[in-house]
């Protein structure tokens, strides 16, 4: 069995690998750490890092971003599907695209791990139309502690999975009608 991940380089070098060999480009590395807590963390440092892929080949509106967190308990972290949807006014009912979303990413991302959604409106000015709002779905995936104790072939194994998964909804009809493209096709 392999050595679990114990410290963000070498989890960040398989992610990297692993996504990269999926097809997607990185975007951008950022790695902060973080010394000056009060109060509760008080004493406590963390280290945390981002990592932004895109595909050379499109789709141009959506990403994958990954997000790692290394403290004294251990390292944590999650891997997200980034799409952007079409203008909030555009899309239909918030309530019923969060529930069409959902069942989305329950269908194709494996059972039994955290799946967050989150569907998030932005508007550039407080004063802007709220229709044209514009709108991002967030796809998450949990990095098990199973994974992370599993070492670098249980986390290529596992992000093998969620990265197919990603693809499928990419794909998928309910995503089509939603996103934010010219030609209405996700690839």
């Amino acid at each position: 069995m392999s050595a679990s991940f114990l410290t963000l380089e070498p989890l960040i070098d398989a992610l990297r690998e692993a996504i990269e060999a999926a097809g997607w480009s990185l975007s951008g590395l950022q790695k902060t750490t973080s010394h000056q807590f009060e109060g509760r963390w008080e004493g406590e440092s963390t280290r945390s890092a981002y990592l932004f892929f895109h595909r050379a080949d499109g789709p141009d509106f959506a990403s994958v971003d990954v997000y790692l967190d290394e403290t004294g308990r251990g390292v944590s972290g999650n891997v997200a599907l980034v799409v952007d949807l079409r203008p909030l006014g555009s899309i239909g009912d918030s309530g019923e695209v969060l529930t069409a979303l959902s069942r989305l990413s329950a269908r194709e991302l494996e059972h039994g791990q955290r799946r967050p959604l989150s569907l998030r409106f932005r508007l550039d000015d407080a004063e802007d139309a709220a229709v044209d709002a514009d709108t991002e779905v967030r796809f998450k995936v949990r990095l098990p502690r199973s994974v992370i104790q599993g070492g670098r072939s249980a986390l290529v194994t596992w992000l093998d999975r969620v990265v197919a998964g990603f693809s499928e909804i990419l794909r998928s009809p309910e995503l089509t009608v939603l996103a934010d493209t010219e030609d209405g096709v996700t690839g």
